[in-house]
């Protein structure tokens, strides 16, 4: 059992970009999501992915199962999803020994620019750079899928 341990954070501004050493595009949806639990198709690039993951008790950590899967499963699988599709482009950031994940979304929740980082433990230490905002770790708003529901476009202000 893999616990993925993650901290997220708004993005202030697109200087991330520069530091970029690879990005690529996503289009993900829910086959179910409920309680804190997902199960959620990902199309990321030319591959497919399964992911299972748990409700977290305290905002940073939870159970975290994903699995590659066929592209073509992946997009059979789309067919199943509930309430649209989130859609973004992740850039991987290097952060020492960790790296940063930063989704630019598009749609309905752009112009959302969140970050994250997976961490060894919630208390890591990890160097915070300058384009870095606000933490909001723990804050479903920024679930993938509680975007679905309400899309940032609709949210008014933060």
């Amino acid at each position: 059992m893999h616990i993925e341990t993650e901290r997220k954070f708004l993005v202030e501004s697109d200087a991330f970009k520069n530091e970029a050493v690879r990005s690529y595009r996503i289009t993900q949806g829910y086959i179910a999501h409920e309680a804190g639990r997902t199960v959620r198709v990902r199309i990321r690039g030319e591959q497919g992915f399964l992911t299972i993951k748990g409700p977290s008790s305290d905002g940073i950590s939870r159970f975290e199962w994903e699995k590659e899967i066929p592209l073509e499963d992946a997009r059979d699988l789309m067919t199943l999803c509930q309430g649209g599709f989130i859609d973004k482009t992740r850039y991987i950031i290097p952060a020492g020994e960790r790296y940063f994940e930063v989704d630019e979304f598009y749609g309905d929740d752009a112009p959302l620019v969140m970050a994250e980082i997976e961490l060894g433990s919630p208390d890591e230490p990890f160097a915070r750079p300058a384009w870095l905002g606000k933490e909001v770790t723990g804050d479903r708003r920024f679930y993938n899928s509680y975007l679905l529901a309400h899309p940032f476009r609709e949210w008014g202000s933060l």
